[in-house]
């Protein structure tokens, strides 16, 4: 660790990362049991409440770009409490949504808070942490902050079953109150901020994507999210309409997958000391193809057949997620606001994109994700055949693993 918080200390700076990493998974999770249910409340269709997903993402990704560049003329700390204070009264906004339209609006306006925190949280664990510790703190926090979609289907449920999906939204708005008081007692980490105007600022975007070593690790690690974020969209109408669960079960079924995505850091982390990087993320790319193959041609038969195959599908996702931020955070040595919120924007935009795809044919939803799934893992896969022993990938994880 570069720098020690006086007020958090290490454990502290650790809870701290992880409650500003959560909010992402918080925001979406949390009301998914409520999707289906929403359709008939809210007196609509399946795809005008996706675009509650699906909006929230492309306006997430575009608040990266807004406040990554930011960070670095203003500091980290400022640009977080801005985010939060945005997010908590957008998310009571939501919570206050009559129409579907409504809750669309508001859920833009969270997103651009969010996008914020999320940018910044990346950006301080590149501040305060650098090769091998750096690995090892993002897989920490990624395997506590995947807790977060085991709870919040469960809690969703729960809150349906005790008030409306109103409450949800409420609940978010508490839980960005809760990490204000942290965000309060962190202390600045960003060493040396851009002397330049904000126009500037926004414009180092454009520096950091002449660097072709990390646009090329760009062009793999950024359509991986696709997959995860085409299960999250159709998970639910999955197993509540497809399979005909209740917004309980589905809540298990979804913890269940969380769960088992849970191991992914902690099985990389034990991995990469006996296994080169690059084979380990070939392997992952072959996992999601095997996954996207059998949930395309048999993922129809039984809930318990698909759940066993979206875990791993989750897994592969989740491992790879780990190398491929380190190796692309190490390809700049500044800039590291404009790095994540490009990193993050690109991982956003083709998320939203997945979530999109999987909804075209909605009567297909189990095999258009075994197909998107499939096309991931494939190009992926070749992708990064063509790049894992070049200097800029095979020297950094030299230097990482040894």
């Amino acid at each position: 660790m570069k720098q020690i918080q006086p007020i958090l200390g290490r454990k502290g700076t650790l809870l701290f990362l992880v409650i500003i990493s959560a909010f992402p998974p918080l925001t979406m999770d949390l009301y998914l049991p409520a999707l289906p249910q929403m359709v008939e409340v809210l007196n609509t269709n399946q795809a005008m409440v996706n675009l509650t997903l699906s909006a929230y993402f492309v306006t997430y990704a575009i608040g990266l770009l807004f406040w990554g560049p930011l960070s670095e003329k203003f500091g980290r700390k400022p640009i977080l409490l801005t985010g939060i204070i945005i997010y908590i009264f957008a998310s009571v906004f939501c919570g206050l949504s009559a129409s579907v339209e409504h809750l669309i609006f508001s859920r833009i306006f969270q997103a651009f808070g969010g996008s914020a925190i999320t940018v910044v949280a990346t950006a301080i664990i590149k501040d305060l942490y650098d090769g091998r510790e750096r690995e090892k703190i993002m897989a920490t926090i990624m395997s506590l902050v995947i807790i977060a979609p085991m709870v919040a289907p469960v809690l969703g449920a729960f809150l349906l079953k005790v008030a409306s999906w109103h409450m949800m939204f409420f609940t978010l708005a508490a839980f960005g109150l809760f990490a204000t008081l942290f965000a309060l007692c962190y202390r600045e980490t960003l060493v040396s901020r851009y002397t330049g105007s904000m126009l500037r600022s926004w414009g180092r975007l454009g520096t950091v994507l002449k660097n072709p070593q990390f646009v090329s690790l760009l062009a793999v690690f950024s359509i991986v999210p696709m997959a995860l974020m085409a299960f999250l969209a159709a998970g639910s109408y999955i197993y509540i309409n497809h399979f005909g669960l209740t917004e309980q079960e589905f809540s298990y079924a979804f913890a269940f997958n969380a769960f088992f995505a849970s191991f992914g850091p902690v099985i990389y982390i034990k991995l990469s000391k006996i296994i080169n990087v690059q084979k380990i993320i070939t392997g992952c790319f072959l996992l999601l193809t095997v996954c996207g193959c059998i949930t395309y041609t048999y993922g129809f038969s039984s809930p318990w057949l698909f759940a066993f195959l979206a875990g791993p599908a989750t897994l592969s996702v989740i491992m790879m997620r780990i190398p491929g931020t380190n190796l692309m955070l190490d390809q700049h040595n500044s800039d590291t606001g404009s790095v994540v919120a490009i990193i993050q924007f690109l991982s956003m935009i083709f998320g939203a994109l997945g979530m999109t795809l999987v909804s075209l044919r909605p009567e297909s939803l189990i095999e258009n994700l075994g197909l998107i799934q499939l096309i991931i893992g494939v190009t992926g896969g070749g992708l990064w055949l063509l790049i894992k022993n070049r200097p800029h990938v095979a020297d950094k994880l030299v230097k990482v693993v040894g």
